[in-house]
């Protein structure tokens, strides 16, 4: 019987990768389809990925499969291969290639069997997740950026839009994809005769969030066909201009690809212009925040003067401390005050 999951430490897996010399390719994809027996089909991927050096996360669940992943460059026609033949409906399946990218992204394979491949709260029956809205080309996109009747709507968290977006696109601020999409009805209620381009990083929100709309009364509804990821290559492949600004927050060790040189966000430390995320070094905090490089050496990496002295603890005060912690959501949100950087 083939091993299923992985038995070996993070820190061993994470000095592998990085003493790797062979280039590898990071790429993300997803599709809605039914899957009548997702264990299954979980543990007969595994083994094929596994076999051929793919880390990655991967999320499996009745409703398709949602993944970003990292292959070795001279393994890449085979995955692909594999992905197509794992079941009809990935034949010819989609996959967005990274735009800013060193290979680092992933160093050990979660494959993971679940409810939805992304959680969205929606309990109502009547719902067909493939009713979805009108797919966009780059060019398409650029068209519709200029028209006076278009909404974009970004279907990301609030601190992916932080650091880059669609020029002019409607925020829905929350810090979960199931809270967006009852807010996106409600806040584009009094727009609803206009154009809705829903977008986000590689596609999986805002096409769900599309169907959402139409299941809601919305007509004019359109998504950014592999969302900014795919947006942005093919745009640069055709020479059109980006009507993206900043930089795109990804789910990996790279926390973000570069679109454009323009930085819109700012140290939340010290207010200086930055869009760097990082999570606190204190791993009793592990808050993602940003942080400027100034900031980050006066801090050690940390996101306040409490962690940094936490840090400097030996290791098992450091675990006293943290002992019945209540943690919560480790996401600076600004806006929205859950959460606030203690500063000295």
């Amino acid at each position: 019987m083939p091993v299923l999951h992985n038995r070996v430490s993070n820190d061993e897996l994470r000095a592998l990768m990085l003493a790797e010399t062979e280039p590898r390719i990071t790429l993300s994809f997803y599709k809605y389809f039914r899957l009548d027996a997702p264990q299954a089909f979980r543990d007969a991927l595994y083994c094929a990925m596994t076999k051929w050096g793919v880390f990655g996360r991967v999320y499996i669940a009745s409703e398709g499969i949602n993944a970003q992943i990292s292959v070795p460059q001279s393994h890449f026609e085979i995955v692909k291969t594999i992905l197509y033949q794992a079941h009809p409906a990935l034949d010819g399946l989609r996959l967005n290639v990274a735009l800013d990218d060193d290979g680092k992204s992933f160093w050990v394979l979660r494959m993971k069997v679940r409810e939805r491949i992304v959680a969205d709260g929606i309990d109502d029956p009547s719902f067909d997740p493939s009713d979805v809205g009108h797919y966009l080309t780059a060019e398409q996109v650029n068209g519709m950026a200029d028209d006076p009747n278009t909404l974009f709507v970004d279907m990301r968290n609030h601190y992916e839009y932080e650091v880059g977006h669609f020029d002019h696109a409607v925020e829905i601020p929350s810090d979960t994809f199931r809270e967006q999409l009852p807010m996106a009805v409600e806040m584009l209620t009094p727009d609803k005769d206009k154009n809705i381009v829903m977008y986000c990083t590689g596609g999986i929100r805002c096409e769900k969030a599309s169907a959402y709309m139409r299941h809601h009364g919305f007509a004019n509804v359109y998504h950014v066909e592999g969302g900014i990821i795919e947006y942005a290559r093919r745009a640069r492949e055709q020479g059109l201009p980006l009507k993206f600004t900043g930089k795109n927050f990804v789910f990996d060790e790279r926390l973000g690809e570069r679109i454009t040189d323009d930085v819109i966000a700012h140290c939340h430390q010290c207010g200086t212009s930055c869009d760097t995320h990082v999570n606190c070094a204190n791993q009793g905090c592990h808050l993602l925040f940003i942080q400027c490089s100034s900031c980050a050496e006066q801090y050690q990496g940390c996101c306040s003067a409490i962690c940094c002295d936490e840090l400097a603890l030996p290791f098992e005060q450091q675990r006293a401390r943290r002992a019945g912690r209540e943690n919560g959501m480790k996401i600076f949100n600004k806006s929205r005050q859950r959460l606030s950087l203690k500063r000295s």
